[in-house]
C-alpha cells in the first residue's frame, strides 16, 4: 500500500526533525534556558505529529484487514521493522528531552 509507505516516510521526517530540535535543546539548556525551552517544545510538537501519522498508519492497516484479510507477510515484516526502529528513535528523543 503506497499510502503506508508515504506515511512512513513522513513519520521518519518528523522523527528526524524532533531529533534535531532535541539536540539543540541539549546544546542550549544550560546557556540559554528560554531558547532551550523553545527547542524542547518544537521537538515535542514533532513527536505529536509522529503520533498523529502513526495512528493513520494503524487505521489504514485495520481498514485493509477488514476489506482484504491479513496483509501480505512481507509487508508486515517491513512495517514491524520500521515501527521498531522508529520507536527506538522516538525513545532517544524523549530521553534527551527528559535529561
Amino acid at each position: 500500500m503506497k499510502i503506508i509507505q508515504k506515511l512512513s516516510d513522513m513519520i521518519e521526517e518528523e522523527i528526524n526533525d524532533a531529533w534535531k530540535y532535541a539536540r539543540c535543546y541539549q546544546s542550549y539548556r544550560e546557556s540559554d534556558s528560554e531558547l532551550a525551552k523553545t527547542f524542547s517544545l518544537l521537538a515535542q510538537a514533532e513527536l505529536t505529529h509522529v503520533d498523529m501519522l502513526h495512528s493513520q498508519v494503524v487505521r489504514k492497516i485495520e481498514d485493509y484487514r477488514k476489506r482484504e484479510g491479513e496483509p501480505p507477510e512481507n509487508m508486515i515484516i517491513i512495517y514491524e521493522y520500521l515501527h521498531q526502529r522508529n520507536i527506538e528513535k522516538v525513545n532517544d528523543v524523549r530521553f534527551i528531552l527528559e535529561h
